[in-house]
């Protein structure tokens, strides 16, 4: 019998994360384990049209209707989550700690609001593990040169993506036994070797 964590794959653009939620969705199918990918903002019908909105290179929202927009977001796909949560492992691409490192960390929101509204929300669904993956500037600003399309988040600037994974690093450190950091200047493979291991110890 596997166990049926929620996992949260967090960092900023270009640290890998989705690569390695790629890796580990597969991982499941091979084994014929029961799983849900969820990415945020998006991951379900009406979440997928708010991320349009949010990420639109045409959109220009002041940062608390990002932050109000980024929660909606959340509330279409808690659903989802509270359907599976515990019959499923639960895979998301981005969750609660993104909202705290963007928009409290980089953008200067009111943290006590954020955590209120994600309380909220959540209810008592609770976040099994986290990998965290972080990135430099030099290699970040050439991972995003080699995409196809920008949207409005892969736009800022260095001095905004360094503070917001400062963020993230805080929130690792304050909860570190469910937290892993992963270096993405590193060997890929490795990573992805890491990433697994620690995964199977999650659902055994």
């Amino acid at each position: 019998m596997y166990k049926k964590p929620i996992i949260v794959f967090e960092g900023i653009e270009g640290s890998g994360k989705s690569y390695h939620i790629s890796k580990v969705s597969k991982f499941l199918e091979k084994k014929k384990i029961g799983y849900i990918k969820i990415r945020e903002p998006g991951g379900s019908l009406n979440s997928e049209k708010i991320r349009n909105l949010i990420l639109n290179k045409k959109s220009n929202f002041n940062k608390k209707t990002d932050l109000l927009l980024y929660l909606a977001a959340r509330s279409e796909n808690v659903n989802a989550i509270t359907k599976f949560y515990g019959k499923k492992v639960i895979l998301i691409d981005r969750f609660t700690d993104s909202t705290i490192a963007y928009q409290h960390y980089g953008m200067g929101i009111n943290l006590k609001i954020i955590n209120i509204i994600n309380q909220f929300l959540l209810k008592n669904i609770k976040i099994t593990f986290t990998f965290l993956h972080v990135v430099s500037k030099k290699n970040l600003f050439l991972r995003l040169k080699k995409r196809k399309s920008l949207n409005r988040y892969d736009k800022f600037n260095a001095n905004f993506y360094n503070q917001v994974q400062n963020g993230f690093l805080k929130l690792a450190k304050s909860s570190k036994k469910s937290y892993k950091i992963i270096d993405s200047n590193l060997d890929i493979k490795k990573n992805e070797d890491l990433i697994l291991n620690q995964l199977k110890k999650l659902i055994k």
